[in-house]
């Protein structure tokens, strides 16, 4: 029994890390590539710098606010956690940006580029990608 319940831990604690090519593919079907003037390798490399591609990625800042999941949005702006006063503006709860299945967090991340200053909403996109050469976060993958 207790073998049973480690078992069951050990799955509700692992995380989806995809790989670089995996994730590629998964955005550019869901319409990521070129959306509101992001190429495909943007969003490659700012999922690689704000989550290592880990779906489970957890971020808590000094403002009490904590950014989730592959796109590490925040509970300030776009999700609600039940803890952080929040705009909620994806209306969604932020443990659905943390599942495998990344479409809530597309469709989240979709909603910022609209209303927030597109990639530049995101810091790691600003410091690692902005202005650089990001064929390297697609190559080799289609």
């Amino acid at each position: 029994m207790r073998g049973l319940v480690f078992l069951v831990l050990v799955t509700a604690a692992s995380a989806k890390v995809f790989t670089r090519c995996e994730l590629a593919r998964i955005l550019k079907f869901a319409g990521m590539d070129g959306f509101h003037g992001a190429k495909l390798a943007d969003w490659v490399c700012l999922t690689k710098w704000e989550a290592d591609y880990d779906t489970q990625k957890v971020n808590r800042l000094k403002d009490g606010s904590t950014d989730y999941g592959i796109f590490q949005l925040n509970s300030k702006w776009w999700c609600s956690d039940g803890k952080t006063k929040t705009k909620n503006a994806c209306n969604i709860n932020c443990s659905a940006l943390m599942s495998d299945n990344i479409q809530a967090s597309i469709a989240c991340a979709k909603h910022v580029m609209l209303d927030h200053n597109r990639l530049h909403a995101w810091a790691e996109w600003r410091h690692h990608c902005m202005g650089q050469n990001l064929t390297k976060y697609i190559s080799g993958c289609f």
